[in-house]
């Protein structure tokens, strides 16, 4: 007997929070790889470092450690995201207006159209993906879109 006969289904798994957070994990982690796959051939970012373009483009100019505790990394790891993004033009760097100890940290137009461009390649093939489920199946993801967001950003 092959080991796929024992195992249980997706709908037996999911039925206890432990299965469920099994299965949640698994899936998510394979999308994630799915739509890194996708990304652009030419883009040379990578994807922590496309992820603090993300969060300046959605929360405005961010000091180092503004982005550090979003990003959830260390500041000296943000530091030298921060120091690439800068040096290669997709990010700039001044000094925080009331704060001469801290960095405040900018998206270039450079660094929002590699961001754009990126976020469109893999929503064009995510759409793509949706389109082949059913309305019923949509509604459960646009229902546990939110949810999962908030479960991403809570400590």
């Amino acid at each position: 007997m092959t080991y796929a006969k024992h195992m249980p289904t997706v709908e037996k798994a999911v039925r206890t929070n432990a299965g469920l957070a099994s299965e949640l994990r698994l899936s998510v982690m394979r999308l994630r790889r799915r739509l890194t796959s996708e990304r652009a051939p030419d883009n040379e970012l990578s994807i922590p470092t496309m992820a603090v373009l993300g969060c300046l483009a959605r929360h405005g100019d961010c000091t180092v450690g503004q982005l550090a505790r979003r990003e959830r990394v260390q500041p000296p790891s943000m530091t030298r995201t921060v120091n690439s993004l800068v040096d290669g033009g997709y990010a700039t760097r001044r000094p925080h207006e009331s704060d001469g100890r801290q960095v405040v940290v900018a998206l270039t137009e450079k660094g929002r159209e590699t961001l754009l461009a990126d976020r469109a390649r893999r929503d064009a093939w995510l759409a793509r993906r949706l389109s082949d489920l059913t309305t019923e199946e949509r509604a459960v993801l646009r229902a546990a879109a939110p949810i999962l967001q908030r479960m991403a950003e809570e400590d």
